[in-house]
């Protein structure tokens, strides 16, 4: 009894969370009246060109560069915080631990609340206007999180590896990637997933720092999908389908990873 009751929930809430995507997705092939008329029920005719339309209008360049600045934020972001890691873990120095409560310190840091000088900054180094507006400060606010959880997985780690490969001549960074990195797969790919669906769906920083169309990402141009006086809500619709696929794919695939890294990462 008890465990049906468990299943019975469980199902509950899955159809809690699932059902608002699905009917996104149904409501994607519909046209706009019979998305006011007829919210509930299947389409009457399956309007595959809503998607066809969403691509063509401008999705296709806002896709390109979400992938883009995702891609590069992943890469920089897991890079940095694997060697940030690596030297706090495995390394005794002065200032150790006050970088560590900086690190802690960073993830009380809100993007809001530094909006203004981050500005400034971006407008010094003339990167305004450009995806490295974007992709520098997605790296700087997801180091902090990140450098915690690759850390505590590297503080798991058999020091008797590390000494076995000093005696066999292996550098520091050669340790590092020869050992720690491929050992570290399961939270190095849990790193990547929250990277990947912070940036991917970012909407402050995409509208106040990149000015022109081609550049914005898929968040950012959606905006571009909604007219005051008329909006094609099939379109629309048709676009957010787009721009949640991806993550949702990633999620699903890499589920496995993403559970024991968030697992083995949060406790030494």
């Amino acid at each position: 009894m008890r465990i049906a009751l468990v299943y019975a929930g469980l199902i509950a809430y899955f159809l809690v969370v699932a059902y608002p995507l699905l009917w996104m997705v149904i409501s994607s092939f519909k046209s706009t009246e019979e998305i006011f008329n007829h919210s509930w029920s299947l389409p009457h005719t399956w309007l595959f060109e809503n998607y066809v339309t969403a691509w063509n209008s401008g999705i296709s360049s806002y896709f390109l560069n979400s992938v883009m600045v995702t891609g590069m934020t992943c890469f920089l972001t897991v890079l940095v915080s694997a060697l940030g890691a690596y030297g706090l873990s495995r390394f005794d120095f002065r200032g150790k631990a006050f970088i560590l409560v900086i690190c802690l310190g960073g993830l009380m840091l809100s993007p809001q609340v530094s909006l203004i000088p981050l500005y400034n900054i971006i407008q010094k180094l003339g990167i305004y206007n450009t995806h490295w507006a974007l992709i520098l400060p997605y790296v700087a606010y997801r180091i902090p999180l990140t450098i915690l959880l690759i850390r505590a997985y590297f503080l798991s780690i058999p020091k008797e590896l590390e000494e076995a490969a000093r005696l066999d001549g292996c550098t520091n960074l050669g340790i590092l990637f020869r050992i720690f990195i491929p050992m570290s797969k399961p939270i190095l790919l849990t790193t990547v997933i929250l990277t990947a669906y912070y940036t991917w769906n970012e909407f402050m920083f995409a509208i106040i720092f990149i000015d022109d169309d081609s550049l914005r990402t898929i968040p950012a141009g959606l905006m571009q999908f909604r007219d005051a006086l008329q909006t094609d809500w099939g379109v629309l619709l048709s676009g957010l389908t787009i721009s949640a696929a991806p993550i949702v794919i990633l999620f699903l695939f890499m589920q496995k990873y993403f559970i024991r890294g968030i697992a083995n990462g949060s406790v030494k």
